[in-house]
């Protein structure tokens, strides 16, 4: 507005140097330029507004970045543990995968060793084929033998004929010779015809035995051809329960890891004061707390710290499915009071009776299957530590979760 009033005074003073016209279009240029200046300062305060947003936007980033900074460093520690244990795993599946081919060679080996067996039977089969085929060789030889004997008995006859017509004083030695020859001929056909019956049944009980044979080959092999398919068949089964099996493995563990990470996530404050520890291996996975966190001391109520704890654990374990969960009471070394003792004579009945207050919590409160729950009491006798000092004592006095696959369980059980 100062520019205003001094570019109007301004022309003001040289308004006798200017015509009418001049003036008016000085004062519209200097209205347009008052609005622009005006445009300006709004766009400028609008800036200024801005940048003072922006600054607070990069300060925020920067916490940002610096939580984002120690999530980084807390993934790559997950991520190393992860690391390790997808190795145990590939070990395990390596083993299992050489119990299966192990398995897999000893069936092809006695598959191997069937068909040769069948081939040996095809050899000995083979065999008394060619023995038939000499006994039939043999029986023509000897209805040959019996051709001859009767091509001799006409040549005798013709011959009888020729003396007859020759000497009719010869005829009663011929006829005679004749009757010797004839019977003779007789007894020759009579053993030619025994030889030859005798060779029929042979040749006759050598086909039935054949038949047998060749029928109790085809039996073996029908049987082994059985064998064999039984054996591809539950080879089969074997490697595709072997595959269902290693599925089932995958989905536990990712189940198991969606379990522990949500612990880890639910229990950050607990872990970093050291009063809970969680662990995962082999398909286990075991939370670890001290006694401090849910009773206080000689008592087997659960107090309001634990039941909170108890609750965000018990949610974590009812998203968790086909896992036995056992809970095993712990304590120190140190004898029970005289107090005490009146009402729990050892720390067996201690450790036992707070094992059976969480399994009950977790039954009535969370609403766990309760086929699935157990408790003991291990009493001072499973320390994880020495017992020598005030510290370690209490890292004694504990009480564990521990996750198992519900088929162990139940063979124990058995």
């Amino acid at each position: 507005m100062v520019y205003v009033i001094l570019f109007a005074l301004s022309l003001v003073l040289i308004g006798s140097c200017v015509s009418k016209k001049d003036y008016l279009v000085k004062v519209e240029e200097g209205q347009k330029l008052s609005n622009e200046l005006t445009a300006l300062k709004v766009e400028h305060d609008q800036l200024k507004g801005e940048k003072e947003a922006l600054d607070r936007r990069v300060m925020t980033l920067e916490l940002e970045r610096e939580d984002l900074e120690e999530a980084r460093v807390q993934l790559q520690l997950k991520n190393l543990s992860l690391e390790n244990e997808v190795a145990a795993l590939v070990s395990d599946n390596a083993k299992l995968e050489e119990i299966l081919r192990a398995k897999s060679d000893t069936l092809s080996k006695h598959i191997v060793d069937l068909r040769g067996h069948i081939a040996s039977l095809k050899d000995e089969n083979d065999f008394l084929n060619g023995e038939n085929e000499h006994l039939k060789q043999k029986v023509d030889t000897l209805a040959e033998h019996v051709n001859a004997l009767q091509s001799q008995v006409t040549a005798l006859e013709a011959k009888n004929v020729t003396l007859q017509s020759d000497s009719e004083a010869q005829i009663g030695h011929l006829q005679s010779h004749i009757l010797a020859l004839e019977e003779r001929n007789r007894v020759l056909k009579s053993e030619a015809e025994t030889q030859a019956g005798r060779f029929q049944k042979q040749i006759h009980a050598l086909k039935e035995e054949n038949k047998l044979l060749q029928s109790e080959s085809e039996a073996q092999i029908y049987t082994l051809q059985n064998q064999i398919l039984e054996l591809e068949e539950e080879n089969e089964a074997l490697q595709y329960q072997a595959e269902a099996r290693e599925r089932e493995r995958e989905e536990e563990l990712l189940e198991m890891k969606g379990a522990y990470e949500g612990l880890l996530e639910n229990m950050k404050s607990e872990i970093a004061k050291g009063k809970i520890t969680i662990t995962q291996l082999r398909g286990k996975l075991k939370v670890n707390m001290v006694d401090e966190i849910l009773f206080d001391s000689g008592k087997t109520t659960i107090k309001a710290q634990g039941v909170e704890v108890l609750k965000r654990v018990g949610n974590i374990l009812l998203t968790v499915k086909d896992r036995a969960i056992n809970i095993e009471g712990h304590t120190d070394n140190i004898p029970i009071g005289a107090e005490l003792s009146k009402k729990y004579t050892t720390n067996w009945e201690l450790s036992a009776a707070r094992a059976t207050t969480v399994a009950r919590y977790l039954q009535e409160k969370i609403g766990i299957d309760p086929s699935l729950l157990s408790a003991t009491g291990h009493g001072e006798y499973q320390p994880i530590a020495s017992n020598e000092t005030q510290e370690e004592r209490a890292r004694n006095r504990r009480i564990e979760i521990v996750l198992v696959p519900k088929e162990i369980v139940s063979v124990s059980r058995k």
